[in-house]
């Protein structure tokens, strides 16, 4: 028993077993995650910024560079241009992604939309399907010779396109397949934040005269503020590591330098070049840690400008 009872009406006296559980029963809960967390999270990023400080490759014992590592990964050019297509991805996919999965967010929650599970339901296709399956299939969508995209532009009397070649038009087909596999799944977010908010402010809004598209821009997007700035977080953590896309669609061993002149090598790209192609482990960890503190720049962005939200 975890108490017993004194003479005298006293209070009970609480046993060994049970002030340990008072003490250290809910650590013990949530052990589980941080042993895991520590095993394959911090130990594995720990020892990446130990890699990072020292030059090791294949064949060679680990040696102790300092910070050679991260002044070598700033002045070299393949790094800028890396860095310079994963911005221009994520700006090319993200933003026209949000737009549509607001939009799509708004349509979803009218009350006259009739099939709103199936709808719901096939938001979510895209994201559950294989990235494998579906880069192979835009491959094919912008083929050069074959390509769905090329026969439409043809049709419209342009000309065909090879997609691979330049540096804008593979930013756009990668941007293409980012967007269709994502846009459900932010669009279902917004749909539930959407939900969330009070039918009386449509209702004051209608009766002061404001129409449907008034109100979509005075009610519903002010009050999704705390979720969009959310979602375009995790879009961008998501772009900053975008791998698989770029590394389908090249096709041939040109995918992992992101093509002949590196026109869409991301920093995962580049990291997975110099890390297993080269075997350059400590400069593939600098390059880890760098993208790491990036991310880690914007999660605090984001907490900042939601903390200030919540105060206004």
């Amino acid at each position: 028993m975890a108490t017993t009872s004194t003479p005298g009406g006293a209070a009970p006296r609480t046993s060994l077993w049970g002030r340990l559980d008072e003490r250290i029963g809910g650590y013990a809960y949530i052990a589980p995650f941080f042993i895991v967390f520590g095993l394959f999270g911090l130990i594995p990023i720990l020892f990446t910024a130990w890699v990072s400080l020292h030059q090791w490759g294949a064949l060679s014992d680990p040696t102790f560079v300092s910070f050679d590592n991260y002044a070598r990964l700033l002045a070299d050019p393949r790094f800028w241009n890396a860095a310079f297509n994963t911005l221009s991805i994520w700006v090319i996919s993200t933003v026209p992604q949000l737009i549509l999965a607001l939009f799509l967010a708004h349509v979803l929650n009218e009350t006259l939309l009739r099939g709103k599970g199936i709808f719901r339901m096939a938001m979510l296709v895209p994201n559950i399907t294989s990235v494998l399956a579906v880069g192979i299939v835009f491959s094919s969508i912008f083929g050069r010779d074959y390509g769905l995209m090329n026969f439409l532009l043809e049709s419209l009397g342009l000309n065909r396109v090879d997609w691979q070649a330049s540096q804008p038009s593979s930013h756009v087909a990668i941007s293409t397949m980012v967007m269709w596999r994502w846009t459900g799944y932010n669009t279902l977010i917004l749909l539930a934040a959407m939900q969330a908010i009070p039918r009386d402010l449509y209702e004051v809004a209608a009766m002061d005269g404001a129409g449907r598209l008034r109100q979509f821009f005075t009610v519903t997007v002010p009050q999704l503020r705390n979720t969009i700035i959310f979602v375009t977080i995790v879009s961008t953590i998501g772009g900053m590591q975008i791998f698989t896309e770029p590394l389908v669609f090249g096709g041939t061993q040109q995918a992992i330098t992101g093509g002949a002149a590196r026109q869409y090598q991301t920093l995962a790209l580049f990291l997975y070049e110099q890390g297993f192609r080269n075997f350059q482990f400590g400069y593939a960890s600098t390059i880890a840690w760098v993208l790491f503190i990036v991310i880690l720049g914007f999660s605090v962005v984001n907490l900042l400008l939601t903390r200030r939200i919540a105060r206004d």
